[in-house]
């Protein structure tokens, strides 16, 4: 066979489970879009109005401001996540995935075409979020767009191969959900959401730089606040913060497409 008939064939393969996956999205948007939009609207209500009034600013911004980042960023990591782990073990489940491994296309197709669903999800539940933390916010004036729009898509990617690695472990619908409730749930609440790691004792602001998400919350926050908000609220150099997305976004993306060519979670 020719590349460039390998290469459309691929495309073609990626093209139909991204549309698959957008489509599945929006068909069950009740399910899918509302349900993390009202949950981040009550974090506005209760963090932000209620205990934000009391808590005043942080890092010369309204407290309310400050935590706009860490919850959009939050809904991105959740639905990325939970997009592609429930999406891949649900055909699994129903065995379709032994036709796309039969199927004349690379097994980095199947990776990317999930990935990508997963990404789409996630984007349109964190502009969502977005739009809803204007009605709490007087003005959110976004630093530099590149910053805020590619640290949401790597961040997104990340956490999207993230779910597949983990539908691929998985082997009853219970494993599904231990990762997210074990360990996502608690890492993206002691990312820097609600607060500065530098406010930390020493140790435990040490402990929290060996957290992903401290990095990805935090470039997202540079992206929107950075013109307002006091140096020594920029816990992480922004530098370090793409050099360590990049990191583990390269890592997961090589360990999960070993896997799916080694046939691990499928051949058992």
């Amino acid at each position: 066979m020719f590349r460039a008939d390998r290469l459309k064939i691929n495309w073609v393969a990626f093209e139909t489970i991204l549309i698959k996956e957008i489509v599945r999205v929006l068909r069950i948007w009740p399910q899918t879009i509302i349900p993390p939009v009202i949950t981040t609207t009550l974090y506005f209500i209760i963090f932000g109005k209620i205990i934000g009034s009391r808590v005043g600013t942080m890092g010369n911004v309204p407290y309310m401001e400050f935590i706009v980042p860490g919850l959009v960023m939050m809904s991105v990591i959740n639905n990325s996540y939970s997009n592609v782990v429930s999406s891949f073990f649900g055909s699994k489940f129903q065995r379709n995935v032994e036709e796309m491994m039969v199927a004349p296309m690379h097994n980095s197709v199947i990776l990317l075409g999930y990935v990508a669903g997963g990404v789409a999800r996630a984007m349109i539940v964190g502009f969502a979020v977005a739009l809803v933390s204007l009605c709490f916010v007087r003005e959110l004036v976004i630093h530099s767009v590149f910053i805020t729009v590619t640290v949401a898509l790597a961040t997104a990617t990340l956490f999207s191969i993230g779910g597949f690695i983990n539908a691929l472990l998985a082997r009853k619908f219970d494993d599904v959900a231990i990762i997210p409730t074990f360990v996502l749930t608690p890492l993206t609440y002691l990312g820097g959401v609600f607060y500065s790691i530098n406010l930390l004792p020493p140790f435990w602001r040490t402990v929290s730089r060996f957290n992903p998400i401290v990095y990805m919350v935090n470039a997202f926050r540079y992206g929107i606040l950075k013109d307002h908000l006091d140096a020594q609220y920029i816990d992480i150099n922004i530098v370090t913060a793409y050099g360590m997305i990049v990191l583990f976004t390269v890592g997961l993306f090589m360990l999960a497409l070993w896997m799916l060519n080694k046939g691990i979670g499928l051949r058992q």
